[in-house]
């Protein structure tokens, strides 16, 4: 059967036109939010998250204004398109607004699109905070994958209680970790985040059974063993 979609988000930010386009239209930029090693070159924003490589074609490249990318459409029918629009408004500060549309083909598409819905929500809060609190800086990305988790209500508990949560994590708590204090700017059912003063840590539900350690380092790596960590 399939399903036709479109995922509308947008956020009023401290940043400029020029680092907003620089946070999403360059492969460093896209380093300090998204997942992975990112490089916008040849028309195309490719991206390396472990095992996973997609690469979408740059379909508008309006500096400032205006960035789109998506792949093909394969014989299914499935593609996935992105939109950036930027407005700048009075007072120095800009309208960042992010469209995923596309079409997931077959009669289980529900799960594939909770878990895209999830990642989307997490990498546009990720990127707001990235404007909010680091523009203008590069990250130096970091991918762990853990163990299998066979319960997931189970892992998320014990990863608050890492936290140093009594209870399960909620936006705006604050926590420590790696080190430092931070507080949570998102929680949903596949991922939980935090920011520090020097790092925007994200943990991930991945779609085939282990947590991801996604993170993003401003400053010099703590040197945590997440591979340890993430065995909850």
């Amino acid at each position: 059967m399939g399903h036709e979609f479109e995922i509308d988000r947008r956020a009023e930010v401290p940043a400029t036109p020029e680092e907003i386009w620089a946070a999403i239209a360059t492969g460093p930029g896209i380093d300090s939010w998204f997942m992975g090693r990112n490089q916008v070159a040849d028309g195309a924003v490719t991206t390396v998250f472990g095992d996973y490589s997609p690469t979408t074609r740059i379909t508008a490249a309006e500096p400032g204004a205006r960035f789109a990318h998506g792949t093909e459409t394969a014989p299914d029918g499935r593609f996935v398109a992105y939109e950036f629009l930027i407005e700048a408004q009075a007072g120095g500060s800009t309208v960042l607004r992010a469209v995923t549309s596309g079409f997931l083909p077959g009669d289980d598409w529900q799960d594939e699109f909770e878990a895209m819905s999830g990642g989307l929500e997490l990498f546009f809060a990720t990127l707001v905070e990235y404007l909010t609190h680091f523009r203008g800086r590069t990250a130096t990305p970091l991918t762990v994958f853990g163990p299998p988790v066979p319960d997931w209500d189970q892992a998320w508990q014990a990863l608050a209680k890492k936290l140093g949560l009594p209870h399960p994590a909620a936006h705006g708590d604050r926590v420590r970790l790696a080190g430092e204090e931070g507080v949570v700017y998102l929680v949903n059912s596949q991922n939980l985040a935090v920011r520090t003063p020097t790092a925007l840590y994200r943990f991930m539900r991945g779609f085939h059974g282990p947590m991801i350690a996604s993170h993003h380092l401003f400053g010099p790596d703590p040197g945590v063993d997440w591979s340890t960590w993430l065995a909850l």
